[in-house]
């Protein structure tokens, strides 16, 4: 089997550098361009070296246009304004996509969309198999409980993230309202303070933690008369994002144009 050339933005970040090993890591992968932000201190630098590996002979350019040059498909962890560009990119230059970044804007979606038109991209709020399945069960067990059990999602993660509710909790979310036929939008409940008077029924809510290192706890919480039902994931490192993003990178690679999830690439629809 032919290597898949994949290219990072974001390459010298957290989650970049986890991805540029686990790159090396994976059979039928290989690097071969990456970027940063423009005068960031690992431009020039070798990637590999950066992340704490052996030279790959890919230096970190300061713009994406030559990652997107090189690449057969792209792996997007920045930021949404980044990727909703990066998105413009991959329609432009015909490149595949993967976007592991939460937290975009109806116009920073609706670019990522518009790019999956014309270029294959897999767009999710969480890369983990385990959480895909999650999903799953959760659309499963709202879909055969009785619309009078309430549903709750609770999660947590570090101090520095800039968004919620998370992308996975929203995921959740949505697997919930779609096992129940209803709009995610019309039912979500996201805060409550003060005197809010009884929770209406049908509606799902939503509660986010901050504090210290989380990586990512997600607990969906169904409650009915007399008991409950919690499905939960707890992320004990970020190494399983990056494994599921290569994997995504290697499906999608030869895919028409369309908008995946990672319910595609483990073959989850019908």
């Amino acid at each position: 089997m032919s290597e898949i050339e994949i290219g990072l933005v974001g390459a010298a970040g957290r989650m970049g550098q986890m991805l540029v090993r686990q790159i090396a890591e994976t059979k039928g992968a290989r690097l071969v361009a990456a970027s940063e932000a423009p005068n960031g201190p690992s431009v020039g630098k070798d990637a590999g070296e950066v992340a704490g590996l052996a030279r790959t002979g890919v230096n970190i350019a300061g713009s994406p246009e030559s990652v997107f040059d090189h690449a057969q498909v792209v792996i997007d962890f920045t930021i949404p304004k980044a990727s909703a560009a990066h998105a413009d990119l991959a329609a432009a230059k015909g490149v595949a996509l993967v976007v592991g970044t939460t937290g975009l804007s109806t116009e920073e979606g609706a670019r990522v969309r518009a790019a999956a038109a014309k270029v294959p991209v897999v767009w999710t709020g969480n890369m983990s198999v385990w959480v895909t399945l999650l999903a799953e069960l959760v659309q499963r067990v709202a879909r055969t409980l009785d619309p009078a059990y309430d549903v709750e999602i609770v999660e947590m993660h570090h101090r520095h993230k800039i968004d919620a509710p998370s992308g996975t909790a929203l995921m959740l979310g949505e697997a919930a309202a779609a096992g129940r036929g209803v709009q995610l939008a019309k039912v979500s409940q996201r805060g409550r303070d003060g005197h809010t008077g009884a929770r209406r029924s049908g509606d799902i809510g939503f509660a986010s933690l901050r504090g210290g290192d989380v990586v990512g706890d997600h607990v969906v919480i169904f409650a009915g008369p007399g008991e409950r039902l919690e499905l939960g994931h707890r992320a004990g490192s970020r190494q399983l994002f990056a494994q599921g993003a290569v994997r995504a990178a290697l499906w999608v690679a030869d895919r028409g144009p369309g908008l995946y999830t990672m319910k595609d690439v483990l073959g989850l629809t019908t």
